[in-house]
C-alpha cells in the first residue's frame, strides 16, 4: 500500500504544478500518475533495502498529448527518494532526452516544489579524448610514427586544414573554460568523421593512467552523476550497463527505479546490443594490416621479455586466421543465392537469409575454425593489454616504459575490441540453439567494399524476452515502461511477448486529451487497385494524389518501400513534383526544416517519407494537415530477424501472419496516424490508400486499433 505520506505529497506536488501553470488535470496525467504511484510507491524491501518478492514492473500506454513526462516524473521522483533509490529515465532519442533535462526537469523543480538534482549521462563517444586531441595536435612527432602503424583502426593523423582549424579552436575554447568537451555542447555541428579523430572508446581508453585523467570531460560528466537523484540517459546506455553486469556505469540496478520513456523501442534495441557482425573481406584485409603494422613495431622497437614474444606471435596467427576467412568467403559466395531486398528504411539490401537459423555443416565447421582462431587473438590481445596496464604501473620486467604503455594502450585496445567482436559473431554463428527456445536468426548480406563487393555474416537474436527478463525485470528494484504505442489491436500481448515483461506486471492504458472524432477524419477512398499489385496500386496513387491533397498546407505521404516512394514522385506531373520534398535527398532534419519554411511562406509543401517518418516526427498545425498513408506497412517480407520469428512460431504450431505481421502492421499504421495530431488545437485528414482494412477479415481488427477519428469509407 502507498503509504499516506507519499501519497499526499504526490497529490501536493501535482496541485502546485498545475496551480503555477494556471493548468486544469488532465483525465489521463491523473490517472497515469496515480497508477505508477500505486506500482512502483510501495514496493516491499528486505532489511538490506533489496526488492523482495516478485518484480515491480508496470506499462503505461498514454496517448499524444497525456503530458507523460510531468506523470511519470511527479510519481516516481518522491517515490524513488523516499526508498532511498536513484532514479534512471531512458529515451530513445536525443531529442527527447535534451527535452527531459533543459524543458521538463527544470519547469517541474521551479513550480511543483519537488527538490530533487538531475543530471544527463551519456556514452564516452559523446565527449572529446583530450589525449587524442594532444596527439593530432603534437603531429609529426615521434609518437605519432606508432599512430599511422594503426590509421585503419581510426587513428588518423592526417588533418586537413579545416581539420587542423577545427583542432585549434577545440584546444582555445578548452584552455578559455567556454567549452566543456562535450559534443553536443559545441555550437556548429560537428562531422562525424571529424569527431571520430578525437573521441575514444572504453577498449581505448587508459582511465586513470591518462595523463588527461584530472581533467577529461568523460570522467568529470560520470563524478557529477554518483550524486544527484535523477539519471537521464538513452535505452543504450542503460542496456550497455546491463550487459556488464550493471552498476558499471549507471547505479548498482537493485538501487534503480527505472523509467523507459518511448518503450515500445526498448526490445529492439535490446535485439540490436546482442545482434553481431562481421565482413570478411575487410576483416581479411584488417588481419593483414595487423600482421604488417606489428612486424614492423618489433623491427623498430626492440621488445625483451613477455610483451615482446607475444607481440612477435601474432603476425603468424593473424595470417593464417586470414586464410580461414577467404576459406569462408569462397563458400559462403558458393552457397548465397543473395536476394534483392529492402530494409524498414529502403536501403538495398541483398540477403542470404538460413531458414530457422540452421548454418549447414560444413559452413558451421569453418566458422568454429574461425571461432578457435579469434579466441586465440583475442586471449594474446588481452594479455597484451593487461602488461601495457602493468607498464603504466610503472613495473619493471615488461619491457616497455610506462610512456610507451600509455600512448600503446589505445592502439591494442582497439584491436582487442575487433577481435573480441570476431569472436563474439563465430560464437554466435555456431551456436547450437536451445530446443526450447527461439533460435538466433542467421544470414548473409551483400555488402560493397570499395570497387569489390564483400560478404556480411550477421547472427541476432530474434527475441529479446529472455535477456530483458535475466538482466533488467528481476533485478532492478522497479520499472516503467511507457509510450504511446505499447497495445497491438488494443492488447499487451505483443509488447509482452517482445520485452518479456513478467506476468505479475501491471498493465495500463490512459485516454489522450484529444477528441479525435472532432478534431480528424479518417478517409479509406476506393482506388480501384490492390496494394498487393504494386503496378497498379503505385499508377493509382500517382493518378489520385494531387486531388487528394488538394487544399492542405501541409503534407505527409507515407511510404512502404523506396521504390513505390521514388515510382510515384517520378510518375507525378512535373509541375507539382516542385511542391514534394523526397525523404533521402537531404539529411531528415533539412527535409524538415524545409518543408516548414516553405508552409511558413504560404506554400504548399508535401513531404515523401518512409519508415523514420512514420514516428518521431513533430509536425504540429500547418505543417500537417494530411497525412497519407500508401499501404497498411506490414514488415518487409525479407527482414532475416522477423523471417526467423515467424519460422520458430510456425514450427509451434502458431500463426505467424496473425500473431506477428498483423499486430506489427497495426502498432506502424497507430504511429502513422499519430503524426496528425500533435497539440489539441490541430485539425486534419487521414487517408488510407489500402483497402484491406475492409476486404480482409484482419481489417476490422487493424481498423478498430486506430485512434476513434470520424470515418469515411467508400
Amino acid at each position: 500500500m502507498l503509504s499516506t505520506e507519499l501519497k499526499s505529497q504526490i497529490q501536493g506536488a501535482y496541485s502546485r504544478f498545475l496551480e503555477a501553470k494556471g493548468l486544469k488535470a488532465r483525465y489521463g496525467q491523473r490517472l497515469m500518475i496515480a497508477e505508477v504511484a500505486k506500482a512502483l510507491g510501495a514496493i516491499p524491501t528486505d532489511d538490506e533495502g533489496h526488492r523482495e518478492g516478485e518484480p515491480a514492473v508496470v506499462a503505461v500506454e498514454a496517448g499524444t498529448g497525456t503530458g507523460k513526462t510531468v506523470a511519470y516524473s511527479l510519481a516516481t521522483i518522491p517515490a524513488a527518494k523516499a526508498a532511498g533509490k536513484r532514479l534512471v529515465i531512458a529515451t530513445a532519442t536525443v531529442a527527447l532526452q535534451e527535452q527531459i533535462v533543459h524543458k521538463d526537469l527544470p519547469d517541474l523543480i521551479r513550480n511543483s516544489g519537488l527538490n530533487f538534482s538531475f543530471a544527463l549521462a551519456k556514452g564516452r563517444g559523446r565527449y572529446l579524448c583530450l589525449s587524442k586531441l594532444d596527439m593530432l595536435l603534437q603531429e609529426g612527432q615521434a609518437q605519432s610514427a606508432t599512430a599511422q602503424l594503426f590509421a585503419d583502426e581510426g587513428f588518423r593523423i592526417d588533418v586537413d586544414e579545416k581539420g587542423q582549424k577545427l583542432l585549434n579552436q577545440m584546444i582555445e575554447r578548452l584552455a578559455g573554460n567556454r567549452w566543456d568537451g562535450d559534443r553536443d555542447s559545441w555550437p556548429e555541428a560537428i562531422e562525424d568523421q571529424d569527431w571520430a579523430r578525437v573521441t575514444t572508446d572504453h577498449s581505448q581508453c587508459t582511465k586513470r593512467h591518462c595523463p588527461n585523467f584530472q581533467q577529461c570531460a568523460f570522467y568529470k560528466a560520470r563524478e557529477g552523476m554518483t550524486k544527484v537523484d535523477v539519471i537521464v540517459t538513452n535505452h543504450d546506455m542503460v542496456l550497455a550497463d546491463l550487459a556488464l553486469g550493471g552498476g558499471a556505469v549507471l547505479p548498482d540496478p537493485r538501487d534503480t527505479l527505472y523509467v523507459f520513456d518511448e518503450g515500445h523501442h526498448l526490445p529492439d534495441k535490446a535485439i540490436g546490443h546482442f545482434a553481431h557482425y562481421t565482413r570478411l573481406r575487410s576483416t581479411g584485409d584488417w588481419l593483414e594490416q595487423v600482421a604488417k603494422n606489428l612486424t614492423k613495431l618489433l623491427a623498430q622497437n626492440p621488445l625483451p621479455g613477455d610483451f615482446g614474444r607475444l607481440v612477435e606471435g601474432v603476425p603468424e596467427l593473424a595470417r593464417e586466421l586470414r586464410t580461414h576467412q577467404q576459406f569462408m568467403f569462397n563458400a559462403c559466395e558458393e552457397i548465397a543465392d543473395f536476394r534483392a531486398g529492402e530494409d524498414m528504411e529502403g536501403r538495398d539490401r541483398p540477403r542470404h537469409r538460413f531458414e530457422a537459423g540452421v548454418v549447414p555443416e560444413h559452413l558451421r565447421e569453418l566458422g568454429i575454425e574461425l571461432k578457435k582462431g579469434f579466441s586465440k587473438l583475442n586471449d594474446v590481445f588481452t594479455r597484451l593489454t593487461e602488461l601495457l596496464k602493468e607498464a603504466m604501473d610503472g613495473e619493471a620486467g615488461i619491457g616497455v616504459a610506462s610512456h610507451q604503455a600509455e600512448e600503446w594502450y589505445p592502439l591494442f585496445g582497439s584491436l582487442l575490441a575487433r577481435a573480441q567482436g570476431s569472436w563474439e559473431l563465430w560464437t554466435a554463428f555456431t551456436a547450437e540453439d536451445p530446443e526450447d527456445s527461439p533460435p538466433m536468426a542467421r544470414w548473409l548480406t551483400l555488402a560493397e567494399s570499395g570497387a569489390l563487393h564483400d560478404i556480411e555474416v550477421n547472427a541476432s537474436p530474434i527475441l529479446a524476452a529472455e535477456t530483458l527478463r535475466r538482466n533488467l525485470w528481476n533485478v532492478a528494484y522497479g520499472a516503467l515502461v511507457t509510450s504511446a504505442t505499447l497495445t497491438a489491436l488494443g492488447k499487451f500481448d505483443r509488447f509482452r511477448m517482445r520485452a518479456g515483461l513478467p506476468k505479475v506486471a501491471v498493465t495500463a492504458v490512459v485516454p489522450s486529451p484529444f477528441q479525435h472524432a472532432d478534431a480528424g477524419l479518417l478517409r479509406v477512398p476506393d482506388l480501384k487497385a490492390d496494394p498487393r499489385d504494386a503496378a497498379a496500386h503505385t499508377a493509382a496513387i500517382i493518378r489520385d494524389l494531387p486531388e487528394l491533397v488538394e487544399g492542405a498546407r501541409g503534407t505527409l505521404v507515407l511510404f512502404a518501400s523506396r521504390r513505390q516512394m521514388q515510382d510515384v514522385f517520378d510518375g507525378l506531373d512535373r509541375d507539382w513534383r516542385k511542391r514534394v520534398l523526397i525523404q533521402g535527398n537531404l539529411s531528415k532534419q533539412e527535409t524538415l526544416n524545409k518543408h516548414k519554411a516553405r508552409v511558413d511562406d504560404g506554400e504548399p509543401s508535401v513531404l515523401f517519407g518512409l519508415a523514420s517518418f512514420a514516428e518521431g516526427v513533430d509536425l504540429p498545425g500547418a505543417y500537417c494537415e494530411h497525412v497519407v498513408i500508401a499501404k497498411i506497412p506490414f514488415a518487409v517480407p525479407d527482414d532475416p530477424v522477423e523471417a526467423a520469428l515467424s519460422d520458430w512460431i510456425e514450427a509451434r504450431g502458431g500463426n505467424p501472419f496473425m500473431e506477428i505481421a498483423v499486430p506489427d502492421a497495426s502498432l506502424r499504421l497507430v504511429q502513422a496516424c499519430g503524426r496528425l495530431l500533435r497539440t489539441e488545437a490541430d485539425r486534419g485528414t487521414i487517408t488510407l490508400l489500402d483497402r484491406r482494412v475492409v476486404t480482409q477479415r484482419y481489417g476490422r481488427a487493424i481498423l478498430d486499433a486506430l485512434p476513434p477519428f470520424r470515418r469515411e469509407i467508400a
